[in-house]
């Protein structure tokens, strides 16, 4: 019934020895996703970020400026105690997520974040261009 099995109890057949065997080769891609959807808006002024990270709390969250780098990363920190007897099914994962941005033109000392629902959103105004000076050089 909808593959309800005790956790960690396998069956021995042919079917499972493919998919597992197809894990092991590829990676399992529901467990091996170390980032998360973002969406980058250009808003004339400033660049508005918004990031999807649904079940983290605000303190779970950490964003660092390291030269011109950016980096948004969130971890999922397991509370519970390991009682894998119990479970029938366990999908839930703990563990990092982690994506860096390029901020090479903006003014990082005025990023702001705000969190809500599930999406980070980062403010981040833009360097003024500087247009140079056109000139005309005469010739001699």
């Amino acid at each position: 019934m909808f593959d309800l099995m005790p956790f960690g109890r396998r069956e021995n057949n042919l079917f499972n020895y493919f998919d597992n065997m197809e894990k092991n080769f590829f990676g399992d891609i529901s467990q091996g996703l170390s980032s998360f959807r973002t969406d980058v808006i250009d808003n004339g002024d400033k660049y508005l970020l918004k990031a999807e990270l649904p079940g983290f709390k605000k303190e779970d969250i950490k964003i660092d400026i390291e030269g011109d780098r950016l980096t948004v990363s969130a971890e999922h920190k397991d509370e519970t105690e390991e009682k894998n007897d119990n479970y029938i099914r366990r999908e839930r994962r703990y563990g990092s997520f982690s994506r860096s941005f390029d901020i090479s033109n903006i003014k990082c000392n005025e990023i702001s974040a705000e969190y809500k629902d599930g999406i980070l959103e980062l403010s981040m105004p833009k360097l003024e261009s500087v247009v140079p000076e056109s000139r005309r050089i005469e010739i001699q």
